[in-house]
């Protein structure tokens, strides 16, 4: 049960940093594209990247904490369904040129956050 508790915070703590993001890049974008949610799950994907190589070579922390930044954190602040609903309307609206390079690009990006954020790490720490 206290596993659970520390999921369900670390969400809400992402969650709330997801939409802050969200809202913050809406201001400056102006909504015609869906900057936020790119912009949340390469960064998400960066992060996890860091985090992932802090976890391999220099920190041990507890379950609990584990989970609270992976699952809760950055599960909450990445956000795949808002992502495969921005697919959809770009798609229903006949834009599929549009749809098509948000989901290359999400998946180019993403991934090479991932890669960058976990290189970057490990060539601090080691």
């Amino acid at each position: 049960m206290k596993t659970f508790l520390f999921v369900a915070l670390g969400g809400a703590v992402g969650a709330s940093a997801r939409y802050a993001v969200g809202m913050l890049v809406l201001h400056f974008s102006g909504g015609q594209f869906p900057w936020g949610t790119l912009v949340v799950n390469v960064v998400g994907s960066f992060l996890l990247g860091v985090l992932t190589a802090c976890l391999t070579f220099s920190w041990s922390p507890s379950v609990e904490l584990r989970v609270f930044l992976v699952v809760g954190v950055l599960g909450g602040f990445t956000t795949f369904s808002a992502f495969s609903l921005d697919v959809l309307l770009f798609t229903e609206r006949g834009r599929s040129d549009l749809s098509a390079i948000y989901v290359i690009g999400t998946l180019v990006l993403s991934v090479g956050g991932l890669f960058a954020g976990l290189r970057l790490t490990r060539a601090i720490l080691t």
